[in-house]
Formats: structure tokens, sequence, C-alpha cells
């Protein structure tokens, strides 16, 4: 029998969406890979089809979420429109 101190714990990856925005509702939308939380019915509609869109391109690459790299990752998220936040430091 093998021994679960040897066995290395699977790692697991999460998306989180936050929409700050607000029309008084609450919403909460979660799937297998991601929990999406808030914003106006807009934007909580473009957080799902993003979340979906990106969930689609690792199935048809055969991957789940956490066996993506980061650069990976960037470059899918890059494909469904979402952008990385780099604000220059002054």
């Amino acid at each position: 029998m093998a021994n679960a101190k040897n066995k290395k714990p699977r790692r697991k990856a999460v998306l989180v969406g936050v929409g700050l925005d607000s029309d008084g509702k609450k919403r909460v939308t979660t799937g297998p890979n991601f929990a999406l939380l808030g914003g106006s019915q807009e934007t909580h509609e473009v957080m799902t089809e993003q979340v979906i869109k990106i969930n689609e391109k690792l199935k048809a690459k055969g991957k789940q979420l956490e066996e993506v790299s980061h650069e990976e990752f960037d470059d899918i998220a890059h494909e469904v429109g979402l952008k990385r936040d780099n604000p220059k430091l002054n």
C-alpha cells in the first residue's frame, strides 16, 4: 500500500472574478474551476462569457486550468478579451 506521505498533493487552480459595479442585486456564479461574484447584470454576464470561453479553450487543448503555465494562461486570457493590468509606477 502506498504511503500517503509520499503522494504529492495535486495542485488545484480556480479563477475568481469580482465585479465592482453594482445595480443592487447579489450575483454569484460558480463552476468546476471558477467563482464569479458581484457586478451589474452586464458585468456578470461578461465575466461568465469569458470564463466559459477560457474553459472551452482549455478543453480544446486537452488541459485543466492547473496544468497550464502562467504564460499559456495569459495567452488564453488575451484571446478571450482579458487584459493584464500593468500600471506603471512613477
